[in-house]
């Protein structure tokens, strides 16, 4: 008969995304007994990247002690078990990886998932409070390290934080945006922040008609104004020379935007899928008013809530902002103290200002954005962030 183990696992990110880190521990049933554990600091990632790391961090673990086990996976973050357990879809890209990492270290049928009270959870939490507390001080954890005596340096995350995780890990799984880092003042050894300069790309044929352009469409190209534009800002960007790195949307008019700008600056351009703009169904390519004239109920319930999607099957705010917010992450472990040009769309440019201020969804219609304008948000290591610029265009005068 196979043997069981346990798996008790967690992970936490101050900030969300912030300074990241997960624990997991491997249980006798019989006695309780800990037979290994595993902890580490993972850098800027957010609360569920880090659950889902802790997870398959114990299941490895778990594995080295016997291959032909059969586990008990517990853990506190519902979202986890629950799409681990099939139940619940996985949606964002950066899980989707990490959720395959997971199924891949035991048979599916050997592996078994179940939620249980934080309280019940405490082993698992804090190595990965102890893995934090190390990664503050430019140590990774190790077998012994406590965080009684890690404190002096850097305190064990509070239960307000850890009810901000689990309030940001509930949104996420209800279709709601993702929290924003917390406020506050940083502190002055944080190391340089990453940068990000956001650049909405040139004038295209549907730009001065407002109509709705978004992921849907014709794709449009630039048009002669958005090129001169796009010539105009490259020349700009590369006399003040502290752009490291050009990521685009995928989509032609960033492309044509972000390769003018790489061109002068020598870089290349890299292609970041969840920068695209919104997609908008059946509106694209319409104005405002002959959206307001054909669909002005779903309008209106466009405009009051940001769970709804444009008519046709098109996207929501919600949507968009869990896919920027991944993105976001993505880019910001990948380029950690760098600054990087952003080349995207209305709805992106946006929704990065908002979630960096903490602002509510509405705020994205309270805020304008010209083509081939330049904003900029600054992330800290502790989780914080400093919108730098909004719609700057004098570049372009």
């Amino acid at each position: 008969m196979a043997r069981t183990l346990i798996v008790e696992a967690d992970g936490g990110s101050r900030g969300n995304p912030g300074p990241a880190g997960y624990g997991a521990v491997v249980l006798d049933p019989e006695t309780g007994e800990a037979l290994a554990e595993a902890a580490e600091f993972i850098g800027t990632a957010t609360n569920n990247v880090a659950e889902y790391r802790g997870l398959v961090a114990g299941l490895r673990a778990a594995h080295a002690l016997d291959p032909q086990a059969c586990v008990r996976v517990r853990m506190d973050s519902k979202l986890v078990v629950e799409q681990m357990s099939g139940r619940w879809q996985i949606k964002h890209p950066d899980m989707k990886p990490l959720a395959a990492e997971a199924r891949s270290v035991f048979p599916a049928d050997r592996v078994t998932y179940e939620w249980i009270p934080r309280a019940q959870n405490k082993h698992a939490d804090r190595l990965a409070n102890e893995a934090m507390d190390a990664g503050k001080i430019g140590k990774q954890w190790e077998p012994g390290n406590s965080t009684a005596a890690l404190t002096a340096a850097a305190p064990a995350r509070s239960a307000a934080a850890r009810a901000a995780d689990e309030a940001a890990a509930s949104a996420e799984a209800a279709d709601a945006a993702p929290s924003a880092p917390a406020a506050g003042w940083g502190a002055p050894d944080l190391g340089p922040p990453a940068t990000f300069v956001l650049l909405r790309h040139g004038e295209t044929a549907l730009t001065p008609e407002k109509r709705f352009s978004g992921s849907g469409g014709t794709d449009p190209e630039l048009s002669a104004a958005g090129r001169r534009q796009a010539e105009a800002t490259a020349a700009a960007l590369a006399a003040r020379g502290s752009i490291q790195a050009v990521v685009s949307s995928p989509l032609r008019r960033c492309r044509e935007t972000a390769q003018a700008v790489a061109a002068r600056l020598g870089l290349e351009v890299r292609i970041e899928e969840g920068l695209r703009e919104t997609d908008f169904g059946a509106w694209e390519g319409l104005t405002f008013a002959e959206v307001r004239e054909r669909f002005p109920e779903d309008l209106d319930a466009w405009l009051g809530s940001a769970r709804v999607a444009p008519t046709g099957g098109g996207e929501s705010f919600a949507s968009v902002a869990r896919r920027v917010a991944v993105a976001r992450d993505k880019l910001l472990a990948r380029y950690a103290g760098k600054t990087v040009l952003l080349v995207t769309h209305v709805t992106p440019v946006k929704m990065l200002v908002r979630l960096a201020l903490g602002a509510p969804p509405e705020s994205l219609f309270r805020m304008e954005l010209s083509a081939a304008s330049l904003s900029a948000v600054a992330y800290f290591s502790d989780g914080n962030a400093s919108v730098r610029l909004l719609n700057d265009t004098s570049h372009l005068r």
